[in-house]
């Protein structure tokens, strides 16, 4: 299918809905979808972002200006997965009991404003990889349009610079609680601690990046073509003194280089068995 039968599709898929409420976290997917629904539904369509210590501050920003480009009404909403041990002990299903904690505060809201359904950025590529809280999200009876059509991450890049959205090559921003080895207990402190020093790398130019939290170590992946240069032309100590005033012990740069998902690798290896 063509990207442009799929487009229509996903808007046909919208106009059958009538109403419908968006899990709007900001990212280029949920963004994307925002766009269509509001294009489609106009004031029947709603974004809602959820707000727990796991989202940046600025991503929260980028959400609520991306939202009145758009047009789409914008509603914010607090999560309480940090208060659930069964996110914070971070086991390898984690994801699922913050999607879970996402889907059973936007069902009743969606209920009680009167709207049938709650969608979210789910694409087709997500599918491939490990996601529990897509079936969090299933159970609560959540619907992913872009998957539902067949849309990849690069088709959703394209549909997004197709339809005008400046954003369409923002990098991926998973929530910050992705930056922790499974079995490492999850704080406010610690999602703080790594979100700020992320915020500290794209100050100085640097965009797709992660910065991995394993104990008082950080660890800077970014994409290895660009790797040899950050070592050549960054002042290595200040970016170790400004870690260590963020809160970290120790600063390692990850020589095989950013891969999303990578901390997954130890789900496909068998080493963390699943908990609940």
């Amino acid at each position: 299918m063509i990207l442009a039968e799929k487009l229509e599709r996903l808007k046909a898929l919208f106009t059958e809905m009538e109403q419908a409420l968006i899990a709007y976290s900001g990212g280029v997917d949920s963004t994307l979808v925002a766009k269509i629904a509001y294009d489609t539904l106009g004031d029947r369509a709603l974004a809602v972002t959820a707000l727990s210590p796991a989202l940046l501050k600025e991503e929260l920003e980028d959400a609520e200006i991306q939202a009145a480009t758009i047009g789409i009404s914008h509603k914010i909403v607090k999560t309480h997965e940090i208060e659930n041990p069964n996110y914070t002990s971070n086991p390898v299903n984690r994801c699922y009991f913050c999607k879970s904690e996402l889907h059973d505060t936007l069902k009743p809201l969606a209920r009680e404003l009167g709207y049938p359904y709650v969608v979210d950025g789910v694409n087709a590529d997500d599918l491939r990889d490990y996601r529990p809280g897509i079936q969090a999200a299933r159970e609560r009876g959540a619907r992913s349009p872009l998957s539902e059509v067949g849309v990849t991450k690069a088709e959703v890049r394209q549909l997004s610079q197709q339809l005008g959205l400046p954003w369409w090559d923002k990098p991926a921003q998973p929530c910050l609680s992705s930056r922790f080895p499974y079995g490492e207990e999850i704080t406010v402190i610690k999602l703080q601690r790594v979100g700020r020093a992320e915020i500290y790398l794209r100050k100085l130019g640097l965009k797709d990046l992660r910065v991995r939290s394993i104990g008082d170590t950080a660890r800077i992946e970014l994409p290895p073509e660009q790797i040899k240069d950050f070592v050549l032309t960054t002042d290595l100590k200040l970016v170790v003194s400004a870690f260590q005033e963020i809160g970290f012990t120790y600063v390692t740069l990850d020589l095989e280089g950013f891969r999303s998902g990578k901390l997954n690798q130890v789900v496909g290896a068998g080493l963390i068995a699943t908990t609940s």
